[in-house]
């Protein structure tokens, strides 16, 4: 992914791409877009200590674009211009932010920031293939500070992307500069691992636990403290990965605390209401969305009940504003296209998947992280239900980042369209703070304690 702070949810992004090309309709963008442009050479890439103290990171997006993102969540897109001049846009606007970047030469590891020199960190890597669930063997990396101290380790657990963790996440590069280890690795069927992309959150946690199992084999002496991090998706896998071997923490970023088609009954209800439908409306459309789930859970076989709604409501015109993470296409393409494009992209999801009974067997203490105006994964119940568990006595602190979407992501609207500006000051804190500590007990940017 880009950073694992913006993966899509679930499957359904991609089953609706494929179904929206094959049936014509206009396929859902990605959030990122490199635009054509060349970017810097990727010899570029590492954290770069600035002469301030603070630093800077240069990573690579899976799109083929390069990002620079600074400590209190600033962060920009970089493209070659003409004479081979470094431009930087800010956050996702694709708008010129005047940040100044230059590199030195690729063995030099230099860089020129917004005034400041910096160079670039290095630490010390493990490279590593170690077998997941089904004796899979999956590619993996340990990244841990310079020196022979101990320090807290985090396993980074994949959120629904089918991309390389190893090649875009950013935490194997600045956590360690903060002082935190990281083990990544790349998920069945993508990057250097074997086996078939799958979302059967069962398989992808039994995969998490092994990776833990290796992350503190490597790290030995030197894990202080060893935790599972992740965002999306991987707020249902972290929390089962979680009963299956004995860590000290969980941090969960954007993830939610229903199952996943409760995921799209919310994102389904909310861009409706955003768009001005009422009451009525929004229970109709509930009704659609639990016949959707029938459809996915029965894996594209069952569309008694969403034929007899189509066929009562079908023609009123709300129903063309049915979105979500499936409930839109599926209501609104033929039966037959979606019963031969399903199945081909289907990709195992865990639909009935119920994280309440795993969320009260896991024993570590977790922070879970909100953004309060997510649209993927729409928070109101979840915040519910946490905030109900920590009243039962679980150890869980409950971050909430106002006006921030999916990721983590502040925004401004444009023509009705959410554009992304930055990454909330205070998140990574929050995160680290955690990690290094167990608790998040100080001012994160505007964050909002739903839990004491």
């Amino acid at each position: 992914m880009q950073t694992t702070s913006i993966s899509a949810p679930l499957s359904m992004r991609r089953i609706a791409a494929g179904a929206a090309l094959a049936l014509g309709l206009a396929a859902p963008l990605s959030a990122h877009t490199a635009g054509g442009a060349a970017s810097p050479d990727p010899c570029h890439v590492g954290v770069y200590r600035l002469a301030s103290g603070g630093w800077v990171d240069v990573g690579t997006t899976s799109d083929g674009g390069m990002r620079w993102r600074l400590p209190d969540g600033r962060t920009g897109l970089l493209r070659v211009a003409a004479e081979g001049k470094i431009e930087s846009t800010r956050g996702w606007t694709g708008a010129p932010d005047g940040t100044q970047v230059s590199f030195g030469a690729c063995e030099e590891g230099r860089i020129a920031f917004a005034g400041e020199t910096g160079a670039k960190q290095a630490f010390e890597v493990v490279e590593t293939t170690f077998e997941g669930a089904g004796g899979i063997k999956l590619a993996g990396r340990l990244v841990l500070p310079k020196g022979s101290g101990p320090v807290p380790v985090s396993v980074m657990v994949h959120g629904s992307e089918d991309y390389s963790a190893r090649a875009h996440y950013f935490e194997p590069r600045v956590w360690p500069a903060e002082g935190v280890g990281v083990f990544v690795y790349d998920k069945r069927g993508a990057g250097g691992s074997e086996g078939k992309y799958t979302q059967d959150f069962r398989v992808l946690a039994e995969d998490a636990a092994a990776a833990a199992r290796e992350a503190r084999r490597l790290a030995g002496a030197r894990a202080a403290r060893l935790g599972f991090d992740g965002g999306s998706q991987a707020g249902w896998i972290v929390p089962l990965a979680a009963t299956k071997v004995e860590v000290d923490y969980l941090v969960i970023r954007y993830g939610l605390a229903e199952g996943p088609l409760a995921e799209d009954r919310g994102e389904t209800l909310r861009r409706l209401k955003d768009k001005g439908w009422g009451p009525d409306v929004l229970a109709k459309a509930a009704k659609v969305t639990d016949a959707t789930a029938k459809v996915m859970v029965s894996r594209f076989t069952d569309f008694s009940e969403l034929n007899a709604l189509r066929e009562h409501w079908g023609g009123e015109p709300w129903w063309q504003d049915l979105e979500g993470e499936f409930t839109g296409l599926i209501a609104k393409a033929p039966e037959a296209a979606v019963r031969a494009i399903g199945p081909q992209q289907d990709k195992g999801t865990t639909w009935e998947h119920d994280p309440m009974p795993v969320l009260r067997q896991v024993k570590a203490p977790i922070l879970w992280l909100i953004a309060g105006e997510d649209l993927e994964a729409p928070p109101e119940e979840t915040k519910a239900r946490l905030v109900g568990l920590a009243k039962e006595g679980r150890n869980i602190t409950v971050l909430e980042f106002p006006d921030t979407d999916h990721g983590i992501r502040e925004f401004e609207t444009d023509d009705g369209k959410r554009v992304y500006t930055r990454y909330a000051d205070g998140y990574y804190a929050a995160v680290l703070d955690f990690t290094r500590t167990g608790e998040a007990a100080g001012t994160y940017g505007a964050a909002r304690r739903l839990t004491p």
